[in-house]
């Protein structure tokens, strides 16, 4: 696939995918008003944006690799050419969807909204539950034992802190 056409993708699925789901569904929940549920809540304002936008840097940095070192998008219907493993890929399988899971706990802690709290955890089952019945068959099938030596030294949610170092790449 064209680098080009991989990041107009990839900027139509961001938008589409983690745009939605943690921006557009956050703001249905709360309308992004500030609440004050209880007086403690003050300090975990400026961890919230932390969190959040630490998010959004890991998100934006998976995108751009998957079309610079996947030469595809992380859309199913346009799939990347190679399995992506650099970047925040060594440490833990899934960093976009644990990306969109800080932008939501971020915005939940930076605007008092607990309610984001259970979008988060909604969230997070059903993205579990697409990674584990799709994308990871998915992979198996596209990238064989490439993707099957990556699964067994890279966990799926839980970040390892030394970073995986592919063989041959």
């Amino acid at each position: 696939m064209q680098r080009t056409r991989a990041a107009v993708g990839s900027a139509v699925f961001f938008l589409a995918a983690p745009g939605v789901m943690g921006g557009l569904v956050p703001w249905w929940i709360t309308g992004w008003r500030v609440a004050t549920p209880a007086p403690w809540w003050d300090p975990l304002r400026p961890i919230g944006v932390a969190v959040g936008a630490l998010g959004a840097l890991v998100l934006l940095q998976a995108f751009v690799r998957f079309v610079v070192e996947g030469r595809g998008t992380p859309a199913p219907v346009a799939p990347t050419e190679r399995l992506v493993v650099g970047g925040a890929y060594r440490h833990v399988r899934n960093p976009m969807y644990l990306a969109v899971l800080a932008v939501i706990a971020g915005q939940a802690l930076a605007l008092g909204q607990p309610a984001l709290l259970a979008w988060a955890g909604a969230f997070w089952l059903a993205t579990s539950a697409f990674v584990v019945g799709y994308e990871e068959p998915a992979l198996r099938r596209r990238f064989g034992a490439e993707y099957e030596a990556y699964r067994r030294a890279v966990p799926r949610w839980w970040p390892r802190l030394r970073p995986w170092a592919p063989p041959g790449r």
